[in-house]
């Protein structure tokens, strides 16, 4: 006995409601992204504040101070650099999402319609592969936003790491 399109409608409508859904996977990656970025905005400030320090009085106390400074600057800095390279990655990694969603999207619609159309027709091994590529999208989207998230909050931790640094040492 041969599966017909009817029989595997409902794996294709699970396929339709999934695929219009992943434009909500951004919300998985988005949290992450703001968190590194206020993160960053509060270090430079924290900075500001202990370059201007009012409690350092001798001259010798001001130069380690200042040193102390210039080596936690150069440090964010280098942090701010790497994160700023893979601003650019994250930002197509955040719209190859709305493109593998479109994608997804139109083709489990279409391969809805077409089953809606064909419903007591045998699926042929095509019908099955489009089905499970439209599923692919799925993966796809959910692998790049939580890449995405993972490294936004690694570098965000990063960053509270020169924080807490800066508050022992500085």
């Amino acid at each position: 006995m041969s599966v017909t399109w009817g029989d595997f409608q409902a794996v294709v409508q699970l396929s339709a409601g999934l695929n219009v859904a992943i434009l909500s996977f951004v919300d998985i990656s988005l949290p992450a992204i703001k968190e590194r970025r206020r993160v960053f905005a509060k270090a430079r400030q924290e900075l500001d504040i202990h370059r201007k320090n009012p409690h350092k009085r001798t001259e010798v106390e001001i130069q380690e101070h200042t040193a102390a400074v210039d080596d936690v600057d150069r440090k964010l800095f280098d942090l701010w650099r790497e994160t700023s390279a893979f601003e650019s990655i994250e930002d197509s990694l955040l719209k190859s999402t709305g493109v593998l969603g479109f994608c997804g999207a139109v083709l489990s619609i279409g391969l809805l319609w077409y089953s809606a159309l064909h419903y007591d027709a045998p699926i042929l091994f095509t019908g099955e592969l489009l089905t499970v590529i439209s599923f692919g999208s799925l993966l796809g989207a959910f692998l790049i936003n939580y890449f995405t998230a993972s490294k936004a909050s690694q570098y965000a931790k990063r960053c509270n790491d020169l924080r807490t640094h800066m508050r022992l040492h500085l």
